[in-house]
């Protein structure tokens, strides 16, 4: 009965605001803190993280033009993520035709997801 007391109080739930220590400054500081990364919660970068996996699940309904943009866009060939500037003068398009682009291959993605999502709830 003891141990289970004590087990008990080694796994309490820790809050990420819940102080951890303190800065060279003595200001303290929580997990929160230290788990954002250059100025990005950590939340959006994994919320980012599980859409681009969403992207790169359904983007064999895109056209080649499509394809093209959003893997430049997002960065899915492991290179950096493009602007829509450098993709239009890359592909010699205007950067609006590249956004028209964009827009419309993620409409045709979110599609395919909730058409996906729909039937597995059938």
């Amino acid at each position: 009965m003891m141990h289970l007391r004590s087990l008990k109080k080694t796994k309490k739930d820790v809050s990420l605001h819940e102080p951890i220590g303190q800065d060279r400054d003595g200001n303290e500081i929580s997990l929160i803190d230290v788990l954002k990364s250059e100025g990005e919660d950590v939340a959006d970068e994994i919320h980012l993280n599980m859409e681009i996996e969403q992207v790169r699940k359904y983007i064999e309904v895109l056209d080649e033009r499509e394809k093209e943009v959003i893997i430049s866009r997002f960065g899915l060939d492991l290179q950096k993520e493009k602007t829509q500037r450098e993709i239009a003068k890359e592909l010699g398009i205007s950067r609006s035709y590249v956004s028209r682009i964009e827009k419309r291959a993620l409409m045709k993605i979110f599609h395919e997801f909730y058409r996906n999502e729909k039937e597995k709830k059938r």
